[in-house]
């Protein structure tokens, strides 16, 4: 059944569905354009498409609004959104801003809004769900919430305290790394540091991993350097080196200092190769073992929950010692063929021996024609004398292939 009445912030994650129920993204966030003395129209979503592109939809191709689905006439606008004029985005702008109403003493934020179809189809603004102020401005305390009308909205204020980034960060906080660093883009500089400040460590460092250079600087220089230590420490030694290297130098050693001796020793190790080489855009987290280590093995290995899956697709077999800088590279068992074989088979028996590993000075074309040549997701990498230092793997090729600001929505 379709709905005349919706609040913007249930519509985030809502599946846009063609005529036939053919599925052909999802709702980012709804478009609202203000209007003189009258509440602000809805224009249409923000939708996410295959590739993760975002396109306009506008409200005039949408046929029906539905718990969890928003149902359109098939006419999809594939050019990238951007806003016009006075438009503003309810998701990214509206939710958290700060309002004063009518009544005298009388503040809040705004957590969500109604927009409701009128008879003429347009969909309109109406009542507004406030998170009201306690009287002891107390931060840590909420207030009481009520629904009021847009007409008994007086006032709004841009500021961006921790209370509006927590109330922001729950409409996103199911995203994926990668689509939380799509949304954070959107967002103006001071509410991305906002929620930034709010994440745990490990999700920001996960957010960080996925950002392009320059909002990870901005995150990481708002950062005081005990904090910033931590989420280094939990980034891929591979990701937070390249973004180190960005930093000053008296920083960048500040914070080697504070962070775990192991992961800051890859750290310097991969600070000390050019960026756009093989060195400096490898991994030295892999799976590595013996010749005689079993099927059996090697796959609780691959198991483990901390495995990315680009390095789950391979195991590297080196004499020792089997952490990097490892013994000397022998070959390569992929994924595939452990599950061929029986649990107690040797890996000596199984390897790849002609996949030949580039030295650690590779220029990036010798990258992109080896992985394209033989269909690998890894290269492994060694120094002059065959050790094993880490390898190579397409996602980090890919981050370098794509411009800057492949994620933006501008063109």
């Amino acid at each position: 059944m379709s709905a005349t009445r919706v609040f913007v912030a249930r519509l985030v994650g809502c599946g846009v569905f063609d005529p036939v129920g053919d599925r052909v993204g999802k709702v980012v966030d709804v478009v609202m354009s203000p209007r003189q003395k009258q509440p602000p129209r809805a224009k249409g979503f923000v939708i996410e498409i295959s590739g993760r592109r975002r396109v306009f939809l506008p409200m005039a191709r949408v046929t029906a609004i539905s718990p969890g689905q928003v149902i359109t006439n098939g006419l999809i606008d594939l050019r990238r959104f951007s806003t016009h004029g006075q438009e503003f985005r309810a998701i990214a702008q509206m939710l958290g801003r700060k309002v004063k109403l009518t009544s005298p003493s009388r503040s809040g934020k705004i957590e969500d809004f109604a927009i409701e179809q009128n008879r003429r189809g347009e969909w309109n603004m109406t009542e507004l769900y406030i998170r009201k102020q306690t009287k002891t401005g107390n931060p840590f305390k909420k207030g009481p919430t009520e629904f009021v009308m847009w007409n008994e909205i007086v006032d709004h204020q841009e500021d961006m305290t921790s209370e509006d980034a927590k109330k922001l960060l729950s409409t996103v906080e199911d995203l994926k790394p990668a689509d939380l660093a799509t949304a954070m883009m959107d967002l103006p500089e001071e509410r991305m540091l906002a929620i930034a400040e709010e994440l745990d460590d490990e999700r920001l460092a996960e957010l960080l991993e996925e950002l392009p250079e320059e909002e990870q600087l901005e995150i990481i220089n708002d950062l005081e350097d005990e904090r910033a230590a931590e989420v280094l420490d939990l980034m891929g030694p591979d990701d937070a080196a390249d973004l180190m290297a960005n930093l000053p130098a008296e920083r960048t050693e500040a914070l080697l200092e504070m962070m775990d001796d192991e992961e800051a020793e890859d750290i310097r190790q991969l600070l000390k190769y050019e960026p756009y080489t093989a060195g400096g855009m490898m991994t030295p987290e892999l799976i590595i073992c013996a010749q005689d280590t079993t099927v059996a093995q090697a796959l609780a290995l691959i198991r483990r929950a901390a495995v990315e899956p680009v390095l789950a697709a391979q195991v590297f077999v080196t004499m020792p010692p089997y952490e990097t800088p490892a013994g000397q590279y022998l070959g390569v068992v992929h994924f595939q063929k452990l599950l061929r074989y029986p649990p107690g088979e040797r890996l000596g028996n199984l390897m790849d021996t002609e996949l030949e590993p580039i030295s650690a000075d590779a220029p990036m074309s010798q990258i992109h024609r080896d992985l394209a040549t033989y269909d690998l997701v890894a290269l492994p990498v060694v120094n002059k004398d065959g050790n094993l230092l880490g390898a190579v793997t397409v996602d980090d090729v890919l981050d370098h292939l794509l411009p800057d600001d492949w994620r933006s929505e501008e063109e």
